[in-house]
């Protein structure tokens, strides 16, 4: 049998990850992380397919095509537009593939306007603020769903 496809998302300045503001995001980069969860996955019977934009559109784009491609879900960091996107917020709603929201940090102990989460709005669930365990975290629950 196949292994379940999983989606990593991952939004602006993320490509960033390890040189920017590391006393908030940690030293791993986007390809540690994305190392982890290869190994994660491949113990849950499961495939992940990272990807990574400072584009809006893109991350819409492959949210349809995750359930285009009938994914068991969808791990989204969307940074920035976790607090900004209406239509971040639309397409999760609008296609059945559940989407868990990741968070290096945690947002809530942040700046205020970090408070709000359109994403979070959509999603199945949230894990924030245990840095590149987040995303392991999160695997774990894609993996249970």
């Amino acid at each position: 049998m196949a292994n379940k496809l999983i989606y990593v998302l991952n939004g602006p300045n993320l490509n960033l990850l390890g040189l920017r503001e590391p006393e908030i995001y940690g030293s791993d980069t986007l390809d540690d992380i994305a190392a982890l969860l290869e190994d994660r996955a491949g113990e849950l019977g499961l495939s992940v397919d990272m990807r990574q934009s400072n584009h809006e559109g893109h991350l819409v784009d492959w949210l349809h095509e995750a359930q285009a491609e009938g994914a068991q879900a969808v791990l989204l960091n969307a940074g920035a537009f976790t607090h900004t996107s209406v239509a971040l917020y639309d397409a999760i709603r609008s296609i059945r593939t559940p989407v868990i929201e990741v968070h290096l940090s945690n947002p809530h102990a942040r700046e205020a306007f970090r408070h709000k989460s359109y994403v979070g709005m959509a999603a199945k669930g949230s894990i924030a603020g245990f840095g590149a365990r987040s995303y392991l975290l999160a695997l774990d629950a894609a993996a249970a769903l």
